[in-house]
Protein backbone atom coordinates (compact mmCIF):
# COMPACT_ATOMS: atom_id res chain seq x y z
CA UNK A 1 0.00 0.00 0.00
CA UNK A 2 3.08 2.76 0.67
CA UNK A 3 6.39 3.05 -0.52
CA UNK A 4 9.08 2.74 2.18
CA UNK A 5 12.37 4.80 1.83
CA UNK A 6 15.94 4.43 3.58
CA UNK A 7 14.82 5.93 6.84
CA UNK A 8 17.04 8.72 7.92
CA UNK A 9 16.13 7.39 11.68
CA UNK A 10 13.20 6.67 14.15
CA UNK A 11 13.99 7.50 17.55
CA UNK A 12 12.02 9.84 19.54
CA UNK A 13 14.35 12.63 21.09
CA UNK A 14 14.14 12.85 24.54
CA UNK A 15 12.38 15.20 26.88
CA UNK A 16 9.97 15.67 23.31
CA UNK A 17 6.24 14.74 23.36
CA UNK A 18 6.76 15.02 19.48
CA UNK A 19 6.96 11.31 18.01
CA UNK A 20 6.46 11.89 14.40
CA UNK A 21 6.06 14.83 11.65
CA UNK A 22 3.97 14.52 9.06
CA UNK A 23 4.07 16.71 6.08
CA UNK A 24 2.02 17.45 2.94
CA UNK A 25 3.79 17.74 -0.71
CA UNK A 26 2.49 19.48 -3.11
CA UNK A 27 2.01 23.55 -1.89
CA UNK A 28 3.86 22.46 1.28
CA UNK A 29 7.07 21.22 0.17
CA UNK A 30 7.16 22.32 -3.26
CA UNK A 31 5.69 24.78 -4.94
CA UNK A 32 3.55 22.84 -7.17
CA UNK A 33 0.03 23.30 -6.42
CA UNK A 34 -0.35 26.38 -9.20
CA UNK A 35 1.95 23.23 -11.70
CA UNK A 36 -1.68 21.29 -11.12
CA UNK A 37 -4.36 23.89 -11.91
CA UNK A 38 -1.93 24.64 -15.24
CA UNK A 39 -2.52 21.14 -16.49
CA UNK A 40 -5.67 21.18 -15.60
CA UNK A 41 -6.68 24.35 -17.37
CA UNK A 42 -4.26 23.35 -20.77
CA UNK A 43 -5.94 19.84 -20.35
CA UNK A 44 -9.62 20.64 -20.77
CA UNK A 45 -8.58 23.74 -23.54
CA UNK A 46 -7.32 20.74 -25.52
CA UNK A 47 -11.10 19.12 -24.81
CA UNK A 48 -12.74 22.74 -26.38
CA UNK A 49 -13.82 24.01 -22.50
CA UNK A 50 -12.34 26.73 -20.47
CA UNK A 51 -12.39 27.00 -16.65
CA UNK A 52 -13.74 29.30 -14.17
CA UNK A 53 -10.56 30.61 -12.20
CA UNK A 54 -12.98 30.25 -9.46
CA UNK A 55 -13.07 26.62 -9.54
CA UNK A 56 -9.20 26.67 -8.42
CA UNK A 57 -10.31 27.34 -4.87
CA UNK A 58 -12.52 23.86 -5.08
CA UNK A 59 -9.76 21.51 -6.84
CA UNK A 60 -6.77 22.49 -4.74
CA UNK A 61 -5.47 20.03 -2.21
CA UNK A 62 -8.19 17.38 -3.02
CA UNK A 63 -7.58 13.97 -4.96
CA UNK A 64 -6.80 13.75 -8.22
CA UNK A 65 -10.92 11.44 -7.97
CA UNK A 66 -12.35 15.22 -6.85
CA UNK A 67 -10.55 17.44 -8.35
CA UNK A 68 -11.16 15.85 -11.76
CA UNK A 69 -14.79 14.48 -11.15
CA UNK A 70 -15.62 17.96 -10.42
CA UNK A 71 -14.22 19.12 -13.28
CA UNK A 72 -15.84 17.01 -15.46
CA UNK A 73 -19.02 17.39 -14.10
CA UNK A 74 -18.57 21.17 -14.15
CA UNK A 75 -17.89 21.58 -17.82
CA UNK A 76 -19.80 18.58 -19.31
CA UNK A 77 -16.63 17.12 -20.88
CA UNK A 78 -17.22 13.77 -22.73
CA UNK A 79 -14.19 12.01 -20.75
CA UNK A 80 -14.01 9.72 -17.92
CA UNK A 81 -12.53 10.33 -14.78
CA UNK A 82 -9.72 7.60 -15.73
CA UNK A 83 -9.21 8.50 -19.01
CA UNK A 84 -8.60 12.92 -17.19
CA UNK A 85 -6.26 11.61 -14.48
CA UNK A 86 -4.08 9.94 -17.30
CA UNK A 87 -3.95 13.18 -19.10
CA UNK A 88 -3.77 15.15 -15.54
CA UNK A 89 -0.56 13.28 -14.54
CA UNK A 90 1.16 12.94 -17.88
CA UNK A 91 0.84 16.97 -17.98
CA UNK A 92 2.15 17.37 -14.78
CA UNK A 93 4.98 14.61 -14.76
CA UNK A 94 6.27 16.89 -17.75
CA UNK A 95 5.97 20.03 -16.02
CA UNK A 96 7.88 18.99 -12.78
CA UNK A 97 10.69 17.36 -15.15
CA UNK A 98 11.45 20.61 -16.05
CA UNK A 99 11.47 22.67 -12.93
CA UNK A 100 10.90 21.46 -9.18
CA UNK A 101 11.13 24.70 -6.81
CA UNK A 102 11.06 24.01 -3.42
CA UNK A 103 8.94 26.10 -0.74
CA UNK A 104 11.16 28.47 1.23
CA UNK A 105 12.18 26.63 4.20
CA UNK A 106 11.69 23.62 3.05
CA UNK A 107 15.04 22.18 2.51
CA UNK A 108 15.92 23.62 5.58
CA UNK A 109 13.35 21.86 7.57
CA UNK A 110 14.16 18.99 6.26
CA UNK A 111 17.56 18.80 6.63
CA UNK A 112 16.78 19.67 10.64
CA UNK A 113 14.39 16.85 11.30
CA UNK A 114 16.60 14.58 9.73
CA UNK A 115 19.99 15.86 11.65
CA UNK A 116 17.80 14.94 15.17
CA UNK A 117 16.16 11.84 13.65
CA UNK A 118 12.69 13.02 14.14
CA UNK A 119 10.55 10.36 12.41
CA UNK A 120 8.90 11.70 9.29
CA UNK A 121 6.42 10.84 6.81
CA UNK A 122 5.04 12.69 3.60
CA UNK A 123 1.43 12.08 3.06
CA UNK A 124 0.36 13.03 -0.38
CA UNK A 125 -3.35 12.83 -2.16
CA UNK A 126 -1.22 12.74 -5.23
CA UNK A 127 -0.40 9.27 -6.57
CA UNK A 128 2.14 7.31 -6.18
CA UNK A 129 3.78 7.69 -9.57
CA UNK A 130 4.04 11.82 -9.01
CA UNK A 131 5.48 10.96 -5.48
CA UNK A 132 8.17 8.88 -6.97
CA UNK A 133 8.86 11.70 -9.13
CA UNK A 134 9.35 14.19 -6.87
CA UNK A 135 11.16 12.60 -3.64
CA UNK A 136 13.70 11.54 -6.72
CA UNK A 137 14.37 15.65 -6.08
CA UNK A 138 13.31 16.24 -3.16
CA UNK A 139 15.43 13.26 -1.60
CA UNK A 140 14.10 10.25 0.06
CA UNK A 141 16.74 9.68 2.40
CA UNK A 142 14.39 12.41 4.36
CA UNK A 143 11.05 9.79 4.62
CA UNK A 144 10.90 6.88 6.58
CA UNK A 145 7.47 6.72 4.86
CA UNK A 146 5.42 7.94 1.97
CA UNK A 147 1.90 7.76 1.73
CA UNK A 148 0.37 7.96 -1.76
CA UNK A 149 -3.59 9.62 -2.33
CA UNK A 150 -4.44 6.51 -4.63
CA UNK A 151 -2.90 3.41 -1.99
CA UNK A 152 -5.45 4.43 0.85
CA UNK A 153 -9.27 3.07 0.17
CA UNK A 154 -10.39 7.10 1.79
CA UNK A 155 -7.48 9.46 1.09
CA UNK A 156 -7.69 13.69 2.48
CA UNK A 157 -9.98 15.00 3.52
CA UNK A 158 -10.02 11.62 5.54
CA UNK A 159 -8.53 11.14 8.27
CA UNK A 160 -7.18 7.80 6.61
CA UNK A 161 -3.95 9.07 5.16
CA UNK A 162 -2.60 10.34 8.41
CA UNK A 163 -3.81 7.77 10.90
CA UNK A 164 -1.84 5.11 8.49
CA UNK A 165 1.64 7.33 8.37
CA UNK A 166 1.37 7.63 12.18
CA UNK A 167 0.77 3.86 12.29
CA UNK A 168 3.56 3.05 10.23
CA UNK A 169 5.98 5.15 12.66
CA UNK A 170 4.84 4.17 15.73
CA UNK A 171 3.32 6.95 16.64
CA UNK A 172 0.79 8.20 18.61
CA UNK A 173 -1.54 10.63 15.88
CA UNK A 174 -2.13 13.23 19.00
CA UNK A 175 1.44 13.25 19.48
CA UNK A 176 2.37 14.15 15.62
CA UNK A 177 2.59 17.62 14.24
CA UNK A 178 1.39 17.34 10.61
CA UNK A 179 2.07 20.57 7.62
CA UNK A 180 -0.39 21.36 5.34
CA UNK A 181 -1.18 24.12 2.87
CA UNK A 182 -4.69 23.38 2.54
CA UNK A 183 -8.15 23.24 4.21
CA UNK A 184 -8.36 19.63 2.79
CA UNK A 185 -5.55 18.45 4.35
CA UNK A 186 -5.89 20.27 7.57
CA UNK A 187 -9.40 18.79 7.85
CA UNK A 188 -7.91 15.34 7.55
CA UNK A 189 -5.15 16.17 9.50
CA UNK A 190 -7.68 17.58 12.21
CA UNK A 191 -9.39 14.10 12.09
CA UNK A 192 -6.29 11.66 12.53
CA UNK A 193 -5.76 13.74 15.91
CA UNK A 194 -2.81 15.21 14.97
CA UNK A 195 -1.58 19.06 15.82
CA UNK A 196 -1.52 21.32 12.52
CA UNK A 197 0.67 23.49 11.38
CA UNK A 198 -1.15 25.02 8.28
CA UNK A 199 0.71 27.13 5.84
CA UNK A 200 -2.17 28.77 2.93
CA UNK A 201 -0.83 28.33 -0.52
CA UNK A 202 -4.15 29.55 -2.25
CA UNK A 203 -7.04 30.28 0.04
CA UNK A 204 -6.60 30.71 3.74
CA UNK A 205 -7.18 29.10 6.62
CA UNK A 206 -7.89 30.55 10.06
CA UNK A 207 -6.15 29.53 13.29
CA UNK A 208 -8.23 27.14 15.28
CA UNK A 209 -7.84 24.97 18.27
CA UNK A 210 -5.01 22.41 17.72
CA UNK A 211 -4.46 24.44 14.49
CA UNK A 212 -1.45 26.81 13.92
CA UNK A 213 -1.57 29.25 10.86
CA UNK A 214 2.08 30.62 9.19
CA UNK A 215 2.65 32.48 6.44
CA UNK A 216 5.77 30.07 5.51
CA UNK A 217 7.70 27.33 6.85
CA UNK A 218 10.36 29.37 7.05
CA UNK A 219 9.16 30.21 10.50
CA UNK A 220 8.48 26.62 10.89
CA UNK A 221 11.81 24.17 13.02
CA UNK A 222 11.93 21.76 15.53
CA UNK A 223 11.59 24.09 18.56
CA UNK A 224 8.48 25.18 16.89
CA UNK A 225 7.04 21.52 16.36
CA UNK A 226 7.97 21.18 20.22
CA UNK A 227 6.12 23.91 21.03
CA UNK A 228 2.71 23.02 19.38
CA UNK A 229 2.84 19.65 21.62
CA UNK A 230 3.99 21.61 24.75
CA UNK A 231 1.40 24.20 24.76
Amino acid sequence: MTSTVPAVGTRTAEGSALQAVLLDMDGTLVDTEGFWWDVEVEVFARLGYTLDDSWRHVVVGGPMSRSAGFLIEATGADITLPELAVLLNQGFEERIAHALPLMPGAARLLAELAAHEIPTALVSASHRRIIDRVLASLGPQYFALTVAGDEVARTKPHPDPYLFAAAGLGADPARCAVVEDTATGVAAAEAAGCHVVAVPSVTPITPADRRTVVTSLEEVDLAFLRGLLAS
